[in-house]
């Protein structure tokens, strides 16, 4: 069993993360947040999906003066990624945000940092410091001659955490997230050796849907296999919508989080006498919105299926014209390869 490296505890909009919470699955939108009805669209579809926190951009005042109206139409923790303004922080602090997105040491005017920090203080609003390969500072990038690296990220990290640190604000969550996957689990696991702040896990950039997934699911899944991380975003360019199954697949691949079925399938091979692949994606999409984490398991012969299957809760295996229903390796049904998912879903129903 993966055990998580302990970190210290923060409430968004009444969700935690760190400590003994589950690792939180969190997107962003793509939307933009002055349109407020598309924003809410977003949202909704992604708390259909179990998203659990969703992060807005915030550009400019016009977006921040959104925030309240976009709270009242949903139902998760709102987060404003903000850039470099204290005053569109200050007013999403107004609009009651539940947690930011902003570097201290970037904010202009410094001289307001201290405002900030008391007043997310004082409402219990979390930040999330968020430095990203592409962006580090000037001086740190001099340091290490023009190349953003991990320890240069770690660096600029400890910069952004010692300025909320002299306001006494300890309500903190860090990520480092660069486009590629060493950067990113190496800048993780020097950072989670210094501090006990939760960390946010994710690789930035990381690509199309295809791509973005492999890349997510290897440097998102490297660390939570090493016990480093609180909550995760899949950054895929492509809907949000996408990024949150891919989340909770992580999450159950490595038996961190178990929320849905998990559902193995052979690969096709010469003795397959069935369509085995449309047979598995006729059962992921039975067991899409069943909520109870039971293994189940599709086989496409009757040779060695039910062996294969033994550790299923439920396991299908198919056959040239008929098939087998199976519980924990045992043989409870044959029936004829058409009725195959008719049958599976009343063995699945009776999970419930």
């Amino acid at each position: 069993m993966i055990k998580r490296k302990k970190t210290r505890k923060i409430i968004v909009g009444g969700v935690g993360i760190g400590g003994d919470e589950p690792v939180r699955v969190q997107s962003m939108c793509n939307t933009d947040t002055r349109d407020v009805k598309k924003t809410v669209a977003q949202i909704r579809k992604l708390e259909k999906v179990g998203c659990e926190l969703v992060r807005i951009a915030v550009p400019d005042m016009v977006a921040a003066k959104k925030i309240a109206e976009i709270k009242k139409r949903i139902k998760i923790p709102l987060i404003a990624d903000i850039h470099f303004s204290a005053d569109l922080a200050l007013e999403a602090i107004n609009q009651g945000i539940d947690k930011l997105r902003i570097n201290p040491g970037n904010v202009q005017p410094m001289s307001k940092m201290g405002e900030i920090a008391r007043l997310c203080k004082q409402k219990k609003i979390p930040i999330r410091i968020g430095v990203n390969g592409g962006s580090l500072e000037k001086d740190i990038l001099k340091k290490y001659k023009n190349k953003a690296t991990a320890r240069g990220m770690v660096e600029s990290g400890l910069r952004h955490i010692r300025i909320l640190e002299k306001f006494n604000f300890k309500d903190i969550a860090i990520s480092l997230k660069a486009s590629d996957i060493e950067r990113t689990v190496e800048a993780y696991t020097l950072m989670s050796q210094k501090v006990k702040y939760p960390l946010h896990v994710g690789v930035t950039e990381a690509g199309t849907k295809f791509r973005g997934t492999i890349v997510s699911s290897i440097g998102i899944g490297t660390l939570l296999y090493n016990g480093i991380g609180d909550t995760i975003r899949v950054s895929l360019t492509s809907d949000p919508v996408e990024e949150i199954p891919v989340a909770y697949e992580i999450l159950n691949a490595l038996e961190i989080r178990k929320t849905k079925p998990s559902v193995t399938s052979c690969p096709t091979c010469g003795r397959t006498e069935i369509n085995i692949e449309k047979l598995t994606n006729e059962v992921e999409k039975i067991t899409r919105e069943f909520s109870k984490p039971i293994k189940i398991a599709v086989m496409g012969c009757v040779v060695n299926g039910p062996g294969e299957a033994r550790e299923a809760d439920i396991a299908v295996v198919g056959g040239r014209g008929v098939g087998l229903i199976c519980r924990k390796g045992k043989i409870i049904k044959k029936v004829a390869e058409k009725d195959l998912l008719k049958h599976f879903k009343r063995e699945l129903e009776k999970e419930l």
